[in-house]
């Protein structure tokens, strides 16, 4: 599946929802999920890494969403203009 295609997943499952929750709490999950996937990598398995890697994608792509911006585009700097 290509990013955008992702993006475009999450918004078809939990795009409406996901903005009733609004930017801030979402900010929060994602932060949370970041932490979740940093206790997996120091003590997890690889399967709790995988799972948490794809939550933490998940809530990144729901944020984007409700900012109305392009996981793609974001990821395309690296490829045109990598930091």
């Amino acid at each position: 599946m290509e990013l955008t295609e992702f993006q475009d997943l999450m918004e078809n499952l939990y795009g409406e929802s996901d903005r009733e929750r609004g930017i801030p709490p979402t900010v929060a999950w994602l932060c949370e999920e970041v932490g979740e996937l940093a206790q997996a990598v120091r003590k997890g398995t690889p399967e709790q890494q995988l799972h948490e890697l794809g939550d933490v994608l998940a809530w990144l792509a729901s944020l984007a969403n409700q900012l109305d911006l392009s996981l793609q585009q974001a990821a395309d700097r690296y490829v045109e203009d990598p930091p």
